[in-house]
């Protein structure tokens, strides 16, 4: 590829590459003080491909490529470069990760501990997990929780916080000194704008936690709180999984303890206020 980064998100390394310069340089400005991979050896590689040479110049778009693919999966227009790559290491890992247990859920940590956060697209734990890293707790993840099989501690994945709609400008006004990037608008999910996480985040992202708590947040609804037993949290984190079934007995043994382990609540809220206040009143009873 003409263009390249190379960064470490917590313990996995990635190489992007690209035709063009545009979406290198906009990864490279929010990545910036990001690490470099291990002993200089990436884990996975994204390609960024502009395809046919015409589409360089003529609708230009980007076809995400690298060493795992979506063989179908359709182009995206050259303004979303950043989304692009996003998705490029996100694919990735969902179809290449073998040594962590993969949850897709937002994770914060205080204190040592750990917060995960899952659900259905438009729950909201991306917006939660922001707002949360602006009233001080460490944001190990907005995408995946890495969850060790040998350990049981969840490792930090701190890439880019993909905002969505609405959340954007909440974010932006509780983040008024944050790093953002370009807004990206009429993406199929509509308006995404990322933002980095703090310097606190990146530093400490190779500083694992312990899981306390697992919460299934639903945006939307008038307030309430439920428990939720191990067995229908077990069957919920198969389906938040990408490599359950690939992982076989380490998978089913990891989830296994941790759903024996930590307890798991299920919330409703119609604002972030809402939220927020029942997160911490929650955090204070499992701690």
């Amino acid at each position: 590829m003409r263009h390249a980064f190379q960064l470490r998100i917590g313990p996995v390394g990635f190489r992007v590459g690209a035709d063009g310069r545009e979406p290198i340089d906009t990864l490279a400005a929010l990545y910036d003080d990001y690490p470099k991979p291990h002993d200089g050896i990436p884990d996975f590689s994204v390609r960024l491909l502009a395809g046919r040479r015409w589409r360089r110049w003529v609708r230009p778009s980007i076809t995400i490529g690298g060493d795992y693919v979506l063989p179908d999966a359709a182009p995206l227009p050259l303004p979303l470069g950043l989304l692009a790559a996003e998705m490029g290491m996100n694919l990735q890992m969902a179809l290449g990760q073998r040594r962590y247990l993969l949850l897709h859920a937002a994770t914060v940590e205080r204190d040592g501990q750990a917060l995960l956060m899952t659900g259905v697209s438009g729950a909201g734990k991306s917006t939660l997990a922001a707002l949360l890293m602006a009233r001080g707790w460490r944001l190990m993840g907005d995408e995946f929780a890495l969850l060790d099989p040998a350990t049981g501690l969840v490792h930090g994945f701190p890439r880019l916080v993909s905002l969505k709609n609405q959340a954007i400008g909440v974010v932006e006004q509780a983040l008024p000194a944050g790093r953002f990037g370009p807004l990206q608008p009429d993406t199929p999910k509509g308006d995404i704008r990322h933002l980095k996480p703090d310097g606190a985040s990146v530093a400490t992202m190779d500083v694992p936690a312990q899981p306390a708590a697992i919460l299934f947040p639903s945006f939307g609804h008038a307030p309430d709180v439920r428990p939720v037993p191990p067995a229908e949290t077990f069957v919920r984190l198969t389906q938040a999984s990408t490599n359950y079934v690939a992982l076989g007995e380490r998978g089913f043994d990891a989830l296994t303890r941790l759903v024996a382990t930590v307890p798991a609540q299920a919330i409703d809220y119609p604002d972030t206020e809402t939220a927020l206040a029942m997160v911490e009143r929650l955090w204070e009873e499992a701690t």
